[in-house]
């Protein structure tokens, strides 16, 4: 058996006692393997790569909705009309995203990897508050893509179960630093999120159902896209329409795609009537 190889090939490292992270353990021992590691040259700015565009989230009475279009552009050009901008993190948390596409999914993936990581070492889940801890610190480390172009700003959401009756789900937002915000009742991020967040200042409220909540979540992404030219709104010819997933204390659940279409038409129906949106109730 090879010098510093245990039966099985593995190296020493796989078996010294360290942090309970992955990614700290491939920033030791295998960085090549971590795309947010890797900088352009110096005065090098990444241009023509595909974007994604707006993610939203907002509490309800059962937990919490989280939910972004599909559109994925590439300067003034639509690279993809079907991208998926939500993803389960664990069973109790998810994460969307905007910003570059190729690195998302990357740190997406790598994300879903760390928090199995932790529970199988430490022989517990991370508690809500520490898993957006954990990705504010892995948002950091792409600080220096960032600054080149690369940039990915992630939106968190997750049911607590240590949280009071009607409060358990929970919204946490980033900045490119690695800044860690939660946020109350909802948050939108991306290049259409100033609308799709002018559109939930009106129609959101505590309490909602799922139904009501889905269908305050499609209102904003469908401001956000007749505002901003990067967001895509629902495509009835092509039967695309934006991912919407919800998080109990069931754990995560994405909407099928039978009820997303059925919420989707019924809102571009009331449009027909109000193409503005409906009004804020008083």
């Amino acid at each position: 058996m090879a010098r510093g190889k245990h039966e099985g090939g593995l190296g020493e490292e796989f078996f010294t006692p360290g942090s309970s992270s992955f990614t700290e353990f491939l920033s030791a021992h295998r960085p090549g393997l971590l795309s947010t590691r890797r900088v352009l040259p110096d005065g090098v700015r990444a241009e023509g790569v595909p974007h994604g565009t707006t993610v939203l989230a907002l509490t309800y009475r059962d937990g919490v909705l989280i939910a972004g279009d599909r559109r994925a552009t590439m300067g003034n050009l639509i690279a993809q009309r079907d991208l998926e901008k939500v993803h389960p993190a664990d069973d109790h948390t998810a994460v969307a995203f905007a910003g570059s596409v190729g690195l998302a999914l990357d740190l997406v993936k790598l994300y879903q990897v760390e928090l199995a990581h932790f529970e199988k070492i430490e022989g517990i889940p991370m508690t809500l508050a520490a898993k957006a801890t954990r990705l504010a610190t892995m948002i950091r480390g792409n600080l220096a893509q960032a600054m080149q172009g690369l940039a990915v700003v992630p939106l968190l959401a997750g049911h607590d179960p240590a949280g009071p009756e009607g409060g358990r789900g929970r919204i946490f937002a980033f900045d490119l630093a690695g800044g860690r915000y939660e946020k109350s009742g909802f948050h939108a991020e991306g290049s259409g999120s100033p609308y799709a967040r002018g559109a939930l200042k009106k129609l959101y409220r505590p309490g909602m159902t799922r139904r009501e909540a889905a269908l305050a979540a499609l209102q904003a992404l469908y401001d956000a896209a007749d505002d901003d030219s990067a967001t895509g709104g629902p495509d009835l010819t092509r039967r695309i329409y934006p991912v919407v997933s919800v998080i109990t204390e069931d754990g995560f659940e994405r909407l099928a795609e039978a009820e997303t279409e059925r919420l989707s038409r019924e809102m571009v129906e009331q449009r027909h009537a109000r193409p503005d949106g409906p009004n804020a109730a008083v």
